[in-house]
């Protein structure tokens, strides 16, 4: 069996010039990244604003497992699948981070005959938007810490300096550090912290930008640190911001490239669901939905993470109004939800999955409280066997959704058709009723216990003193207007990894809080959560070599 990277360097690449005029793209509109991928001009994007929006699709799915589900595979296969029905469809999908690709979870590129190619050039260095994140991050970073070393006019208090570096790449050990060592000449001693690049607040700032004048004031207003007063100061304060514009300016143009069977796919933008608010760039998004009839776009993690984040911040903030919801499933990992370990998953278990398919359903339940009509995709394996087909097909007609089990890995835009039809279907004749889950009017711990109540489950939520402080001085400063992104862990509905399926008699623990002002949320902390990963025990980078010129064991 041919691996994925396999697949993808075996697939007949088209220009992307050619995969542009698919969809009337002139090359005069295209900034060209080698010959399979390339920006869209801003002319280009303005030469489209008056057109009429397509249908749009989000894809989630159930609680991440080690077994995999596939979300970023079934969305490239579901749109494949309505192309090769006649229907005009596009993608709009996140990029991949550094930090997955040589740690443990690996790209996002989809895998099998549902894929993005070039995949290896997707997943690695791709066109560079990471990278002028990255530095635009650590040129402010070093803009305060060289405010500081000259005087301090701003009166920063070092100690409540909240801005910190980044970097993509999964490193424990810059977690928590000491600058400035070394005498007077290299700045003042303080300690320092280090986030993964798709945590940074620039990477959701430039998610949520309409344009270059809204990503400039929303850098202008991002706080950086607390003044002795106790008042925010911002990256505006340290007449940086047009600098780190120049930076950013190429990074904000949506990226062109495409699947293997030649659908168009935009992907632009790359936070975290867990620790970010888990969606591709919103210009992306509208973009595609003026290119195209149907647009599949995919929320990172479990439908309690990236597609609560999608329906509460992101198509709250841009306007936009979901027509359907896609929640993936394999019977692999409800089974693994279930107790079955991951060595059996393979193997019939029906008490697991009848004990599992509760995670499933509280999803389904949480997607049918934004008014969102709901198709589950069971990403189908060839070991599972047709009496547990059977179980969650007739489970999720008595939940009020529809059922298609895909096989798009293995048989490409074939494997999809079903559930393109049931896409189709549920749009003509299940109207959305989007709605957002709570009025921003709410106070900071009122709009998260709505979603820890009414997503997760939780029978309440407790606070750290520490917590319940920086709330109060965030709601004090005017902050409390504003949506919550909560970071919680990926693997449970609940704070606690270990909980699986769907919990109860559970709380959340909220440890902290700080505002993403230039994003325009407030992020919460829950849990032992983390903002910068650790590499495994053996990381996938030990797997990844180039011989012949040709990059293997990238998946």
């Amino acid at each position: 069996m041919k691996s994925d990277i396999e697949i993808a360097q075996d697939a007949v690449k088209r220009p992307i010039k050619d995969v542009a005029a698919t969809i009337n793209i002139s090359e005069e509109n295209l900034e060209f990244y080698g010959r399979y991928k390339a920006k869209l001009s801003e002319d280009y994007l303005n030469s489209i604003r008056s057109r009429e929006d397509g249908h749009l699709i989000l894809v989630t799915a159930i609680n991440p497992t080690p077994a995999g589900e596939g979300k970023t595979t079934i969305s490239i296969g579901l749109a494949d699948a309505l192309s090769s029905i006649g229907k005009n469809a596009i993608l709009a999908l996140r990029e991949p981070s550094l930090g997955p690709c040589f740690g443990v979870k690996g790209g996002a590129a989809g895998g099998g005959y549902a894929q993005i190619i070039p995949m290896d050039e997707l997943n690695l260095h791709f066109t560079g938007d990471f990278h002028a994140i990255t530095s635009a991050n650590n040129l402010l970073a070093a803009a305060i810490d060289n405010h500081l070393h000259f005087g301090n006019a701003l009166r920063i208090d070092p100690t409540r300096i909240v801005w910190k570096r980044c970097m993509d790449m999964n490193d424990r050990a810059l977690r928590n550090i000491t600058i400035g060592l070394g005498g007077k000449t290299n700045g003042p001693v303080r300690e320092d912290h280090f986030v993964i690049t798709a945590a940074s607040e620039i990477m959701a700032v430039l998610c949520l930008a309409e344009d270059m004048d809204d990503l400039r004031a929303r850098l202008e207003r991002m706080v950086v640190a607390y003044n002795y007063e106790g008042e925010p100061v911002h990256a505006k304060d340290l007449n940086v911001v047009g600098a780190m514009l120049a930076l950013l300016k190429d990074a904000m143009q949506p990226n062109l490239m495409q699947t293997i069977e030649g659908t168009p796919a935009l992907v632009h933008g790359g936070p975290f669901a867990n620790i970010a608010h888990g969606c591709n760039s919103v210009r992306a998004t509208r973009a595609a939905l003026k290119m195209a009839d149907y647009v599949v776009t995919e929320a990172g993690f479990g439908a309690d993470l990236g597609a609560e984040k999608f329906l509460d911040i992101k198509c709250r903030t841009a306007g936009l109004h979901p027509d359907c919801a896609v929640l993936v499933a394999t019977i692999q990992a409800l089974k693994y939800n279930g107790g079955a370990p991951k060595t059996d998953l393979h193997t019939p278990n029906m008490p697991a999955l009848e004990k599992g398919i509760a995670n499933l359903a509280k999803h389904i339940e949480n997607l049918q409280q934004f008014g969102v009509p709901t198709v589950v995709a069971l990403n189908s394996f060839v070991t599972d066997t047709d009496e547990e087909n059977a179980f969650v097909e007739n489970f999720c007609r008595e939940h009020g959704c529809a059922f298609s089990k895909a096989t798009v890995w293995a048989n490409g835009s074939k494997g999809g058709q079903d559930l393109a039809k049931k896409v189709l279907d549920t749009i003509e004749t299940q109207p959305s009723h989007y709605r957002p889950l709570y009025d921003l009017d709410l106070g900071l711990t009122d709009k998260i216990e709505t979603i820890a109540t009414k997503i997760y489950g939780a029978d309440g939520v407790e606070y750290t003193s520490a917590a319940r402080k920086r709330l109060k001085t965030l709601t004090d400063l005017g902050y409390g207007n504003l949506p919550v992104c909560i970071a919680k862990t990926q693997y449970s509905l609940s704070d606690d990894p270990k909980k699986l399926g769907r919990p109860e008699n559970f709380t959340i623990t909220v440890r902290d809080a700080y505002v993403s002002a230039g994003a325009g949320f407030v992020v919460i902390l829950t849990g032992d959560i983390i903002q910068m990963p650790g590499l495994p025990r053996v990381p996938a980078a030990e797997r990844i070599d180039v011989v012949d010129g040709e990059i293997t064991g990238l998946f």
